[in-house]
């Protein structure tokens, strides 16, 4: 049952929250660059007389919360604060200001919600221990959470479990979703420079050691990795998103070298490493197989997000105190989408948890990272909810 002195909290500064996520909405701000977004989530956090600290991971925000309880237990709670590189196309009248940049995966929301529980529980801290409101930085693909930890996050902000939240566009309002496991994938980077001699197409591509077959090639090979040496049951992604070679203006000339680009999802180490090994060969004896050479390279990126068991039922416990146990699922289907959080987690036990954001009657709805999508704010007050109520149950005497 959540307190009376929440519902009236809510009445008197949810407006607020709504106006400030809006305001944030409307000046995105890339990965590293968040110095607006983290300025206002410091000083409205020191408003409310939190301890909080900027700058980890250039531009993160920590407050922290000790209960009046007698308790050493500390959990972390982690908000995401960047936008993306998109130009965005919803006509809202808080729409970007700021020509390709847009808040399209709700993270501007994200801040909000937890801004909100922090703001709460800094006027009710009936509970015992430590809860860190831990608002990360460059979530979108250049690893905020390890700059966080390498700036010594869990060394000044000791956590004995972590706890992150994300909408989910598609999924119902009112709806919670998580599984114990593997929930979200690994995400890397690879990369395949070949080089060999070019020519002329038209004239002598005989004499040239042409390097479009040993990238067609090996195209085809990087699917056999995923059939034939990767077990069934185990999933994997291996996706090309970049390919460059030659001149558009020297059509007849066969390259001396070309660049490719792509992903590779997974869920666990054991494949990670074996799909990472394998295509540096594979590129290598392909090269070689056609008189070119291949300078391969694999860029780990965030790791796997494996919900762990108590921190998994503690997160269900907290949704359906909210919404009721028929609101929650707790047998969400992974996905091989990546999050950053999983760094935090592959150092301290924790738990990932999505939030509907919507989906209309049809079942349309517009996606993240997508020039249309926008973060509802009628969730706001569940995600405040679903963080106090974590903090409150698993802060206890």
């Amino acid at each position: 049952m959540l307190s009376t002195n929440l519902q009236s909290w809510l009445e008197e500064n949810l407006s607020e929250l709504v106006e400030i996520r809006r305001g944030i909405h409307a000046n995105p701000e890339l990965g590293f660059e968040e110095e607006r977004t983290s300025q206002i989530v410091a000083a409205k956090m020191r408003s409310w007389g939190i301890e909080t600290s900027t700058g980890l991971g250039v531009t993160g925000v920590v407050g922290t919360i000790h209960g009046k309880g007698p308790s050493g237990r500390r959990i972390g709670l982690r908000a995401d604060l960047d936008a993306l590189p998109i130009f965005e196309t919803t006509g809202l009248p808080y729409a970007s200001t700021i020509p390709g940049k847009m808040h399209a995966c709700g993270h501007d929301g994200h801040t909000a919600m937890l801004l909100g529980a922090a703001g709460y529980l800094a006027a009710h801290n009936d509970f015992a221990g430590t809860a860190h409101f831990i608002f990360q930085p460059a979530e979108e693909s250049l690893n905020g959470a390890k700059r966080m930890i390498k700036d010594g996050l869990f060394d000044k902000y000791p956590c004995e479990s972590i706890f992150g939240l994300h909408n989910t566009a598609g999924m119902p309002v009112g709806q919670f979703a998580i599984c114990e496991g593997a929930m979200m994938a690994a995400a890397d980077i690879w990369e395949v420079t070949f080089r060999g001699k070019g020519g002329h197409g038209g004239l002598s591509p005989h004499l040239s050691t042409d390097i479009t077959y040993a990238q067609a090639h090996f195209v085809l090979g990087l699917q056999g990795i995923v059939g034939r040496t990767i077990a069934p049951l185990d999933t994997a992604v291996i996706s090309v998103g970049y390919i460059s070679g030659g001149n558009t203006e020297s059509w007849n000339v066969v390259p001396s070298e070309l660049v490719m680009k792509g992903t590779v999802r997974s869920f666990s180490a054991e494949v990670r490493q074996s799909i990472q090994d394998r295509m540096e060969r594979l590129a290598t004896l392909t090269a070689d197989s056609w008189g070119c050479s291949a300078e391969f390279k694999f860029g780990r990126g965030p790791g796997a997000i494996i919900n762990q068991p108590a921190e998994t039922k503690a997160a269900i416990a907290a949704a359906e105190a909210v919404v009721g146990p028929a609101s929650v699922n707790r047998n969400l289907r992974a996905t091989t989408g990546s999050e950053d959080f999983a760094d935090m987690m592959a150092l301290k036990p924790g738990a990932f948890m999505r939030l509907g954001n919507g989906v209309a009657e049809d079942g349309s709805f517009h996606a993240p990272h997508t020039p249309e999508y926008n973060f509802n704010d009628d969730i706001i007050p569940l995600g405040i909810k679903y963080w106090i109520k974590l903090v409150e149950q698993e802060l206890v005497a």
